[in-house]
């Protein structure tokens, strides 16, 4: 079973999708999807002195034109456990760009963590808390030379606009028999 072709996102995204952990809370390390194996690779240790802020992943069954699934930041208050699949709810995005261009980040919700289950948009978030996601971001890839540019969360309406997008993408782009062709794209 490959996590990205093989598990579904969900039909009804406004109530929750399915997210895929690849990196967990507190962590340093960038882990990166092998896009051939469905396997975690280490990337690399941050440089920076930050750590994730909220459950790092991806949304199944979806597409971006930098050819990798949608990113997703998913609070809660425990550490998930890497290749995990939870249930979400988009309430915001954060529009950035990095050094292969637009990168946006769906922020969601863990709806099976009682803490975090009442939100329903980002800004019901604490604002210290959008300051922090947003300096994490800014600072991550600072020691490695590379620039992030990070522009404004929006609200739930288009954080569900762009998970809606992404996964037609996903399916124009990967029709049931390349699937099993995409599985032999070579790791970045």
């Amino acid at each position: 079973m490959h996590p990205w072709h093989d598990v579904e996102l969900g039909d009804h995204v406004e109530r929750h999708f399915r997210a895929i952990v690849e990196i967990p809370k507190g962590s340093k390390v960038k882990y990166e999807l092998d896009k051939r194996t469905g396997l975690l690779w280490v990337d690399r240790v941050l440089h920076s002195a930050v750590h994730y802020p909220a459950n790092y992943g991806f949304l199944p069954q979806t597409y971006c034109e930098d050819g990798d699934p949608l990113d997703v930041l998913v609070l809660g208050q425990e550490p998930v456990l890497p290749l995990s699949i939870l249930r979400a709810r988009a309430i915001g995005v954060l529009t950035m760009r990095d050094e292969k261009g637009q990168d946006d980040k769906i922020v969601a919700v863990h709806v099976d963590d009682p803490e975090y289950a009442h939100y329903t948009d980002i800004a019901e978030l604490p604002p210290h808390r959008l300051r922090e996601l947003e300096r994490f971001f800014l600072d991550y890839k600072v020691l490695e030379d590379k620039t992030v540019e990070v522009d404004r969360f929006r609200g739930r309406a288009e954080a569900e606009r762009v998970v809606r997008a992404a996964a037609q993408l996903y399916r124009g782009s990967f029709a049931e028999g390349q699937r099993r062709e995409a599985r032999r794209i070579e790791a970045p």
